[in-house]
């Protein structure tokens, strides 16, 4: 017996200005509205897979075709909870959320928290794009008097010696007691001198730099952490490898300050919430980031993420890169993202599935 309908629809973000990282840049990210109906009452949810070009798993041709055969088991009959989508995590991710928006009345709730119900904001990091760095500085400093008290730069594709300039003038400004320094390195150092450039790095109080070398080099990785003086965090390290089989092993061995959780990368919800059970055990922090979703996906992640109450800044604060995001609740200000129900509108979603 047939117990939902599946639906998708391709929806291509344009961004305000060229996204740049170390990795690389841009313009625009096309992302997949997946819409679940139940046909015992007619409820309809939604869910998001947007793989990220060049960095998830399932950025591979033969996606579109891959996510219609997943509608069509379901459309004959398959729950979506029963598909295996080990080798498509981002589709994984949309299906997970539009059936746990299935448990609640209001079509986008996946969970009853203080953060939902807008009584509860959750705290976000503050992130400073790839850019030159005189334009990175002045970024910083206009997120720094918007209230934002946690600060991420991307680097490692610029000058060495420049970022460090643009992290010491920052700093001349904001110590640390005033503004918590993120580094996000998107797997640009050389093995060789990752040390010594890390070294350098942590005379400007920096709290913790994610991926500084490439992924899938344990040993190189081991050692980085090790070592290092400024607390590693795993970000890129963790997408392709399975959570309940790879997680415990990698974090044990490796021994990171933190991981870096992207749901859209991972998996899902849950098989996020099996890394962080595994980072538990081991003493290792973590905090949630977007993966560049739209404010579908978005609102998925930062309503999981609030169910935790973990108190280090989020990286949330991606919703308003985009001139055509889908209206949202999610708000950002003074440093917090806040949830008002109100905001929510989904004209357009609605128009593209008709």
């Amino acid at each position: 017996m047939t117990v939902y309908k599946a639906s998708f629809k391709k929806y291509r973000l344009e961004f305000k200005n060229t996204v740049r990282t170390s990795r690389n840049e841009l313009k625009m990210h096309d992302v997949f509205y997946v819409r679940l109906q139940r046909l015992a009452d007619g409820k309809i949810t939604y869910g998001e897979a947007a793989p990220l070009k060049g960095l998830s798993t399932d950025d591979v041709p033969g996606f579109e075709q891959k996510l219609q055969w997943f509608c069509d088991l379901i459309n004959d009959g398959m729950k979506p909870g029963s598909l295996d989508f080990e080798q498509y995590p981002s589709i994984g991710f949309a299906f997970e959320t539009a059936l746990l928006a299935m448990n609640h009345q209001e079509a986008f709730k996946l969970f009853d928290t203080s953060f939902y119900n807008g009584d509860q904001p959750v705290a976000i990091n503050g992130l400073v794009w790839m850019n030159e760095t005189g334009t990175m500085l002045q970024e910083a400093f206009e997120k720094a008097e918007a209230g934002f008290n946690t600060i991420k730069f991307k680097v490692g594709a610029l000058d060495f010696d420049a970022e460090c300039r643009m992290l010491e003038s920052f700093r001349k400004r904001y110590d640390a007691f005033k503004i918590t320094l993120r580094l996000d390195a998107n797997g640009a150092f050389a093995n060789n001198y990752a040390l010594e450039q890390l070294k350098e790095l942590s005379r400007y109080d920096i709290h913790s730099i994610e991926q500084p070398v490439k992924a899938g080099q344990f040993e190189i990785m081991q050692e980085v952490c090790a070592k290092s003086k400024i607390a590693i965090a795993l970000d890129e390290e963790l997408i392709g490898l399975d959570a309940l089989n790879d997680s415990a092993r990698a974090l044990t061995y490796i021994k990171p300050a933190y991981i870096i959780l992207k749901p859209t990368l991972l998996g899902g919800l849950q098989k996020s919430d099996v890394w962080i059970r595994s980072a538990g055990r081991n003493n290792i922090g973590w905090w949630a980031t977007s993966a560049l979703e739209s404010n579908i996906g978005l609102n998925a992640i930062a309503q999981w993420a609030s169910t935790y109450n973990n108190p280090l800044p989020q990286g949330l604060g991606t919703g308003g890169l985009y001139v055509n995001n889908i209206e949202s609740p999610l708000n950002v200000e003074s440093g917090k993202i806040y949830y008002d129900r109100s905001l929510w509108n989904t004209d357009e979603l609605t128009r593209l599935f008709e």
